[in-house]
């Protein structure tokens, strides 16, 4: 082992907790902002730091965004009902290999 890593004394860490409390402060007050809008957001006002030190404590903080899903059209939800049948061949169907429910599930069908 080399000599000067075996006696190279740490760095006490430093305190964060003011920047801890102004990230918490701008997530609160801006809820869609995300680390790097806030990390703009501090550079703006004077404050020099990283910003993998900004996401670092973004996360430790659970300040995260929930990752938003796109909704299914729901189309066929708004469809007429079937009228019931009182004669013969007064009603037919079709074949088919693939298709898709109105809530998105597939169905396979087939002759």
């Amino acid at each position: 082992m080399n000599r000067a890593t075996y006696r190279r004394k740490p760095h006490p860490k430093r305190d964060d907790r003011v920047l801890r409390n102004r990230i918490k402060e701008i997530a609160h007050s801006r809820v869609r902002y995300e680390y790097l809008r806030i990390y703009v957001l501090l550079r703006r006002e004077g404050w020099i730091v990283n910003h993998k030190k900004v996401h670092r404590i973004y996360k430790e903080e659970c300040l995260s965004l929930r990752i938003k899903r796109h909704k299914k059209r729901v189309s066929a939800a708004r469809r007429l009902e079937q009228l019931e049948v009182s004669k013969i061949d007064e009603c037919w169907s079709m074949d088919f290999v693939a298709d898709q429910l109105f809530n998105g599930r597939k169905i396979r069908g087939g002759i």
